[in-house]
């Protein structure tokens, strides 16, 4: 059966074919039953970063949003079913691959079932490399018991680094318990890989810098709102919205303070889900400070997506004003 497929599915496939066949100059291929692998040298690569003093990470993260079928769609609430039907767990394999081929090694993602699965077939039956960020679903609470069993598992099964979930840290501060985000870390440190915190609310970074909270890193929001779609200044009451959909509340002022932390951050939501174009929103984001971007992208978008990233470091080395902190 013959079907069409770019270049970068036909290189993937073809490399774990179990017979190799002569490979037309075109589009199309014959289909083999081959397996998503990345390439031992990528198509492109990508800068790096130290986080936690441990962990090399490309300066661009795969977003696990569309593993997880989290879209932010807004009100267009077929998206969903959209990207569900799109991501077949032989797609979300592909998509790891993809990534791997074109220079990105680390994923972000919460800890779903589904998920992980998929990421531990990825290693164990594809021989992918790819890293994991994970961030667990228990809720922090004052015994901690579930929130430590959950985070063991995760170092268990080959985490490498874990983080509370940003919706988490700006609950626990505005219920006035940044000291759960404390001991969350630190049960990440014993553990002995990096830990971070996320945060959509600036409050949740001041609060952890205050307190000296020792993260190794933050996920921290970071988008402009010079987009059709985003609210007027009185529709801001919160941290952040779904609608209107806005996920950074001020930027200026999350860039002014970053410049102040030494720890790394990694900047999300920076297409403010869609509504920003990646080439003036990668520029902008690695101009504003950010040490890495975690993006969702379906597989089509990678290769374009990483080559506009390269680009955009390169241009945000000579006038970015934070120091790179991984």
């Amino acid at each position: 059966m013959t079907q069409e497929i770019n270049r970068r599915e036909f290189i993937t496939k073809s490399l774990l074919a179990a017979t190799v066949g002569t490979l037309a100059t075109g589009t199309k291929a014959q289909s083999q039953t081959a397996q998503p692998a990345p390439q031992t040298k990528p198509a492109q690569s990508l800068p790096m970063g130290t986080i936690g003093g441990q962990l090399r990470v490309s300066r661009v993260i795969l977003g696990g949003n569309l593993v997880n079928m989290f879209t932010h769609s807004r009100d267009l609430r077929y998206v969903d079913q959209l990207a569900l039907h799109y991501h077949t767990d032989d797609r979300i394999l592909q998509t790891l691959a993809v990534a791997e081929e074109n220079g990105i090694n680390t994923i972000s993602l919460s800890n779903r079932v589904r998920a992980m699965g998929l990421l531990k077939r990825y290693r164990t039956e594809r021989g992918g490399k790819m890293q994991w960020i994970v961030c667990p679903i228990t809720k922090p609470d004052d015994s901690m018991t579930a929130y430590r069993e959950e985070v063991e598992k995760l170092a268990m099964d080959g985490t490498d680094a874990v983080y509370i979930h940003g919706g988490m840290s700006d609950a626990l501060l505005a219920a006035g318990r940044v000291d759960l985000i404390k001991k969350a870390v630190e049960i990440f440190k014993l553990q002995n890989i990096p830990g971070g915190v996320g945060a959509h609310d600036l409050g949740v970074v001041e609060a952890c810098e205050k307190a000296g909270i020792p993260n190794d890193f933050y996920i921290k929001t970071f988008h402009h709102l010079n987009y059709p779609t985003a609210p007027r200044p009185e529709d801001m009451k919160k941290p952040c919205s779904e609608v209107p959909g806005y996920w950074c509340k001020d930027w200026q002022a999350v860039a002014e303070r970053m410049k102040s932390v030494k720890k790394t951050w990694i900047a999300f939501k920076i297409l403010a889900a869609g509504a920003i174009q990646p080439e003036k929103a990668f520029q902008w984001a690695f101009e504003g400070g950010a040490d890495h971007i975690l993006v969702g992208m379906f597989d089509w978008q990678i290769a374009e997506d990483v080559t506009l990233a390269r680009k955009s470091i390169e241009k945000a080395k000579a006038v970015r004003q934070r120091p790179w902190c991984s």
